[in-house]
């Protein structure tokens, strides 16, 4: 088994990046969700809102963030994606965080984008936003990611999935950062701990499945056939599972081709 892919997304729930390596650092994969956009009330805006966001593009550089719609482009620096500290609170779910806010005429730019008004918020490097210690250890964190700071998949699963809708899928729908080849489909459902390079990872939690999936990627439209057959063939209870959720330990790069040792398994 080998690493296919990589994406890392650095604005919540906007279009995702593919890397050939991988950064991870404390927070996960390196910008991953270190950005997120909220409204007037500081409460997180995701894909389930306004599917529109998935066709935004953020590209990330050591000087420069920008952002680009179909052929427009907004840049900031560095320094102005950062922001300035704030003691306001912004929400993730049932987290209430400091974020710093950014003052920049993105914003507006991402208002117009988006039909609504909003605001671009940086998760700073001293926030400590604490996975649910239900499934990690204490001191485990995480981004603006909905809970985990890694979403590991394999390729077989989502071609599954497409066999059963009877179109192809792109992976990215799955919100995936590390993608796994030559496994059988859903076999990450029995990893426990794996490695890849030197880094070790925990999956401690099946990924239950939004309307996000059915999004797509490149319309914005959604395609209520793609959630029937999760519900036809990954319902558990009252949910849908695809996908799990992983923490890292230690860190590192990883990098696509690189092989997928399985410590333990279920």
């Amino acid at each position: 088994m080998r690493v296919s892919q990589l994406f890392h997304y650095p604005v919540k729930s906007c279009r995702g990046n593919k890397c050939i390596e991988m950064e991870i650092d404390a927070f996960g994969p390196k910008w991953d969700r270190r950005w997120m956009i909220v409204d007037k009330d500081g409460r997180f805006i995701t894909q389930r809102q306004v599917p529109k966001m998935g066709q935004i593009g953020v590209t990330i550089s050591s000087e420069s963030v920008s952002f680009d719609y179909q052929s427009e482009q907004i840049e900031l620096s560095m320094v102005e994606a950062q922001g300035q500290k704030d003691e306001r609170l912004v929400t993730v779910w049932r987290d209430q965080l400091i974020g710093n806010r950014i003052d920049h005429p993105v914003n507006a730019w991402l208002s117009q984008k988006l039909g609504r008004e909003v605001q671009l918020v940086y998760m700073p490097q001293e926030t400590v936003r604490q996975v649910d210690l239900e499934y990690a250890e204490l001191g485990d964190r995480v981004g603006f990611a909905d809970g985990f700071p890694f979403l590991i998949i394999s390729e077989a699963s989502v071609e599954f999935l497409a066999g059963k809708v009877g179109y192809p899928l792109d992976v990215q729908r799955f919100r995936p950062n590390i993608v796994v080849s030559g496994c059988d489909a859903f076999a990450e459902d029995q990893w426990k701990k794996i490695q890849i390079g030197e880094v070790i990872f925990d999956l401690v939690k099946p990924c239950s499945r939004c309307v996000i999936p059915t999004i797509d990627l490149e319309s914005g439209q959604k395609q209520p056939e793609v959630m029937q057959a999760m519900l036809a063939y990954r319902k558990q209870g009252n949910k849908v599972m695809m996908g799990q959720n992983a923490l890292h330990r230690g860190e590192g790069m990883i990098a696509i081709g690189q092989e997928v040792h399985i410590l333990k398994a279920v």
